[in-house]
């Protein structure tokens, strides 16, 4: 039997948009991930009545109901109340889950005076299971309850998404007697209609295994899921679904389940013992700030310039300013000479050198917003694209990164670069 869900995201400050609701984005890819259904969203603010009506309509409409935020200690973290008041449940002191908050408070926040309010945190609903919550203070719990399958879990992203993997996962997987398992095929190159196109067709015909399209940023995700007596048997059902998809788009497919492009780049570059230097005008360090948020990325990438100005590419990189001059610092020969001197400077085996006009106005010499030259020094020459990425300043920046990026991946995996 297929389970719907609906979460509830419970505080006034995601309806005053003070703060994203991240935790029913980051549990909706998850329980995609097991192949169960979520058709609604809801957030309500920290108000008894309002949120007992969103409870009440969820009873309705979904299997299985997940609430985030509203476990606190304050006046206003109501949600246990509400959620025990609506399924007719009692809430009942948990000794075990006041010491753990005590232990918490002493450990991490080197607090031995905790106040009584936060033991309220350790009341929770009669006959649940509880998720111990070991990146904060307040537990979360799961109970069954005329007919729905009620969970709760705290509000802050870092404590709600551990728990989610941790404990609620898990949980839900035992209330199947199959295993659904799924692969991430990450392209790049393609938008989401062209995509969408070429293996419309197929995604309408399949029912198990399935394939969906999700637009990321700047790039697109199939998700392959199949639903099986066992993990093998599952895979053997997705395996000519993804030969089929790689035949149908071919170099535009980077990776299977790897998170993304820059991880694909980094791991590829570390398994062939080579290094990367970065040279950015228009992105602003982007590159790099991607680059070295992956662990292990000193290993190689030794360094980079955000030479922002004409005058930095000229004092930082050596690149001659008759050329910035005579051609503009928004031009291919200019990211060129960029990407073949840092590579110089920091005695890496790759070179990248990106500038361009992020707006909002176009530059001195008239060149559009999104115009981008990105070039890749190599072995063999140094390979240069222009690029027009649209007239939105973000997206300029970060499709211009994944480009420089992808150009990368296809010169390390022997694709056409250019």
């Amino acid at each position: 039997m297929e389970l719907t869900a609906e979460i509830i995201g419970v505080g006034t400050e995601l309806l005053l948009g003070k703060t994203v609701n991240t935790d029913a984005r980051d549990i909706s890819e998850g329980l995609s991930m097991l192949g169960i259904n979520v058709y609604y969203h809801t957030v309500v603010g920290d108000n008894p009545s309002r949120l007992r009506l969103a409870v009440e309509i969820a009873k309705r409409r979904a299997d299985i109901i997940i609430t985030t935020g509203g476990l606190g200690p304050t006046c206003d973290d109501l949600t246990k109340q509400v959620l025990a008041e609506c399924f007719g449940k009692k809430l009942v002191f948990h000794e075990k889950e006041a010491e753990r908050i005590r232990s918490y408070f002493e450990r991490s926040l080197h607090k031995t005076d905790i106040t009584e309010n936060n033991m309220s945190q350790a009341m929770l609903p009669e006959g649940c299971t509880i998720f111990h919550n070991e990146w904060g203070t307040a537990p979360g719990c799961a109970f069954r309850g005329d007919g729905k399958h009620v969970i709760m879990l705290p509000g802050p992203p870092r404590e709600c998404v551990s728990m989610f993997n941790n404990c609620v996962v898990p949980y839900l997987k035992e209330l199947s007697d199959s295993e659904i398992v799924s692969h991430n095929i990450r392209v790049f190159g393609l938008g989401e209609s062209v995509v969408e196109d070429r293996l419309r067709d197929k995604m309408l015909e399949l029912k198990n295994p399935t394939l969906a399209p999700y637009a990321k940023e700047g790039e697109v995700m199939l998700r392959v899921t199949a639903k099986a007596s066992s993990v093998e048997e599952a895979e053997e059902m997705m395996k000519p679904v993804i030969d089929m998809v790689r035949e149908t788009l071919g170099e535009f497919i980077y990776a299977v389940d790897e998170e993304n492009l820059e991880s694909v780049v980094l791991r590829i570059l570390s398994e062939k013992n080579l290094t990367l230097s970065t040279a950015e005008s228009c992105t602003g360090g982007l590159l790099q700030k991607r680059i070295t948020d992956i662990p292990g990325a000193s290993k190689v990438f030794p360094g980079g310039f955000v030479t922002y100005s004409d005058k930095a590419k000229i004092d930082f990189l050596g690149i001659p300013e008759e050329l910035i001059n005579n051609e503009g610092a928004v031009s291919q020969v200019v990211a060129r000479a960029m990407a073949e001197a840092v590579k110089e400077k920091m005695s890496a085996d790759f070179g990248i050198g990106i500038t361009g006009v992020a707006g909002p106005d176009p530059d001195e010499r008239g060149s559009e917003v999104g115009t981008v030259f990105i070039a890749l020094a190599a072995f063999d020459g140094t390979y240069s694209r222009e690029f027009h990425l649209g007239a939105d300043r973000s997206r300029i920046r970060t499709m211009a990164v994944n480009h420089a990026l992808d150009m990368l991946r296809r010169y390390l995996t022997g694709e056409k670069v250019v």
